[in-house]
């Protein structure tokens, strides 16, 4: 976790920011840290980042386009040295509040040249953690020991069981909200996949998928939400929310059926196309229920391969098989990982993978 002056910090960037943009990684963890530091400032923009691997310089055409005079990047592992260079020409202030593993030094070391950039990560692989202990709690975790909002209790809830993380507070959640819980919850996926807020993180992560537009709309509907209780109620204001929920609901399910078991018996594999990419979601909820399994999930997008992986350790094994292949490209948590192949190179992506594990 951040420390008190780290916190005080971010407080003091936000009480500064009149016109920001928040950027924030395409997921439910992203969206709800942004929520969380939206409702309690009051004001500025949120922004997707769709964008993979990192948060490019267009999206600062964003920020100029707002008159913003001050960038927050949430939840987003790696910032592209071009789009800091933009906004320091420009001279808006970033803030970078994360929580993936990175080595600092070579990020202080390439960053260190922009006077208005300020890094805030909870998950320092220099081992900057609180007695040299790696930390990482979510993003959404973070934003809520900053603001430090009761009614929003249920926002950074979302977050964080969104991202495989069972926070302190969830048992003041669990008497606030009774309905929204259930007993015997011992794994943040049980929380996910088994209660009515589960459903709610579920469909906040399928609301991401549905066009920029319709995504500035629920924004719009989730920062005037006052609890979990509305989310699913029958209003114009989230109609086109509930109906993409819907619409992906029925093709997930679908989806989830067609998974099948390698020969080795070691992997649980998805290979699909289509224009819905859903990887990530499919990845988590197969490795729910295949826990000794490692998992390979692929979507094929004309000459490029977006691929989720789970399992104990696979990002070692994700590092091996990338320095043998061109033009890829990927990373993420130590059992959670997503990369960007050759579609060409995928049947030599799963050969490979299979053998490593």
């Amino acid at each position: 976790m951040l420390d008190e002056k780290q916190i005080l910090e971010i407080k003091e960037h936000l009480a500064r920011a009149q016109n920001p943009v928040f950027y924030y990684d395409n997921d439910a963890d992203g969206l709800c840290t942004f929520l969380l530091l939206r409702r309690y400032l009051g004001r500025g923009y949120g922004v997707a980042i769709r964008s993979y691997p990192d948060l490019n310089a267009t999206y600062l055409k964003k920020a100029e386009q707002l008159k913003a005079d001050y960038i927050f990047v949430l939840d987003k592992p790696v910032i592209a040295k071009e789009f800091l260079e933009e906004a320091d020409m420009v001279q808006i202030p970033v803030v970078w509040i994360d929580h993936h593993n990175m080595n600092l030094d070579e990020v202080l070391k390439e960053f260190s040249k922009f006077k208005n950039f300020h890094l805030y990560n909870n998950a320092l692989s220099s081992g900057g953690g609180k007695n040299g202990k790696i930390e990482n709690e979510p993003t959404s975790y973070v934003a809520y020991k900053i603001t430090n909002r009761e009614e929003d209790l249920w926002i950074a809830l979302i977050g964080c069981i969104a991202d495989h993380y069972m926070p302190d507070f969830s048992a003041e959640f669990s008497k606030r909200y009774p309905e929204f819980w259930s007993k015997e919850l011992k794994k943040p996926f049980d929380v996910y996949y088994k209660t009515e807020i589960g459903r709610i993180a579920v469909a906040l992560n399928f609301g991401l998928k549905d066009s920029i537009s319709h995504v500035v709309e629920l924004q719009n509907f989730l920062i005037s939400c006052k609890n979990p209780n509305e989310v699913f109620l029958e209003m114009e204001t989230n109609k086109t929310f509930r109906a993409k929920y819907d619409e992906i609901r029925k093709k997930y399910n679908v989806l989830l059926k067609e998974s099948k078991i390698s020969d080795s018996g070691k992997m649980i594999y998805l290979i699909y196309s289509g224009d819905l990419s859903i990887s990530a979601d499919l990845s988590n909820e197969l490795s729910y229920l295949y826990p000794e399994k490692y998992i390979l999930v692929a979507y094929r997008k004309g000459a490029i391969t977006n691929l989720s992986l789970r399992g104990k350790n696979v990002k070692k094994v994700l590092e091996k098989i990338l320095k043998k292949l061109e033009n890829a490209t990927g990373g993420g948590h130590d059992d959670a990982v997503g990369a960007r192949i050759r579609t060409e190179d995928l049947d030599r992506f799963i050969k490979q993978f299979e053998d490593e594990i």
